[in-house]
């Protein structure tokens, strides 16, 4: 961190609580909509909270789109545009995990494009207003951009901008009693790596440091318990409200090597995002500490172990129970091939604390794997 920064705030409503989503066309009133499209997935919509949602939302919902996959193929993108074309949308309501997310957030970011009204500053309002529940861990619905896949080419790329955050979010904790206890941890591990990066990005401001050692004390502690015990309320309540701190340091710091390697991989292999941040993360971090060594120490103490962060990782790891190896998530040695030449265009990793090279990139991964 320099001695100059910049830090921008969203224009965003975030509402906490048990229950909260009973508000929910309130909220969606307040922010103007009169007809929006329900981006969500399949099982989310089938669950008896999928057809809460569309109760809630009554009759100023006019579109469902129920077709997110993970990793955000670039085919359901396309066709979410063309149904919101149709259907004259004037905004979105996401329900789900990161993908339903950021499918909202693509609707929003493409919609502006084809309008020609791109939001370019701080100053610009959203063309179409976008709703995020989040029920997993992520954080997606605290920045502005957004992941897809390229199912062609197996890569997967970021884009977005200042008016691609939602505008409002309603944080539900009830709502995450039936996220799996896979998908917690997962998600929960890809909150983690949020804050790990944001707190010793080069661009963070000490906002964004702050939130992401907050965010990261909380998340280790209690992590574990959601896993252990998924029905525990008061376990899911402090766990959504350390995904919301992960999300928000972000907005005002960056990501870097770790995230970079684990989008391609996801992108190509199909390892969900929270397992590749898992795996990658501790390699990630002993590649920077070199670069990064005080970030690192007081990482590590808010994670219990100021003098092993990585290890401290890896022990979390282990203790939720998840893969600890790429090659034991179905990651090939010839990924790591590809991931590594791909990361020399990836400007994720070219934002990274330490310059990273294709031989790094590939030394990272060979350590994960």
């Amino acid at each position: 961190m320099t001695g100059s920064w910049r830090h921008t705030s969203l224009a965003q409503l975030t509402m906490f609580g048990e229950g909260g989503v009973e508000r929910l066309a309130e909220v969606v009133k307040d922010c103007g909509c009169r007809r929006v499209v329900l981006v969500t997935s399949a099982g989310r919509l089938a669950s008896t909270d999928g057809q809460r949602i569309e109760r809630l939302l009554g009759r100023v919902r006019v579109l469902t789109l129920a077709e997110v996959r993970p990793h955000l193929p670039t085919s359901v993108v396309q066709s979410a545009l063309a149904a919101v074309r149709r259907e004259g949308i004037d905004g979105i309501v996401s329900f789900g995990g990161g993908s339903c997310i950021d499918l909202g957030k693509a609707i929003g970011w493409f919609g502006e494009q084809e309008a020609g009204t791109p939001g370019v500053s701080f100053r610009d309002r959203p063309t179409l207003p976008h709703v995020a529940v989040p029920t997993t861990y992520s954080g997606a619905e605290q920045t502005a951009f957004f992941g897809m896949t390229d199912e062609r080419t197996r890569t997967k790329a970021a884009a977005g901008g200042p008016t691609s955050a939602p505008l409002a979010v309603v944080y539900d904790p009830i709502l995450t009693l039936a996220t799996p206890a896979l998908v917690s941890a997962e998600t929960g591990m890809n909150a983690l790596a949020h804050c790990v990066e944001a707190a010793y990005s080069p661009r963070r401001t000490p906002e964004a440091e702050a939130i992401a050692l907050a965010g990261l004390a909380r998340i280790a502690g209690v992590l574990p318990l959601v896993v252990d015990e998924p029905d525990s309320l008061p376990a899911r309540i402090a766990m959504l409200e350390g995904a919301a701190l992960a999300g928000r340091c972000l907005m005002n710091a960056g990501a870097g090597v770790h995230h970079g390697l684990a989008q391609l991989l996801g992108g190509r292999t199909g390892i969900s995002h929270g397992l590749a941040n898992a795996l990658l993360l501790p390699h990630a971090m002993r590649f920077n500490a070199v670069a990064v060594p005080n970030e690192l120490a007081r990482i590590g103490a808010a994670l219990g172990d100021p003098d092993d962060p990585a290890g401290a990782v890896e022990r979390l790891v282990a203790r939720l129970g998840l893969p600890e190896r790429l090659s034991d998530a179905g990651v090939e040695e010839a990924d790591l091939d590809a991931v590594a030449r791909l990361s020399q265009s990836s400007a994720v990793v070219r934002a990274n604390p330490r310059p990273v090279t294709e031989d790094d990139a590939r030394m990272i991964l060979e350590a994960a794997f």
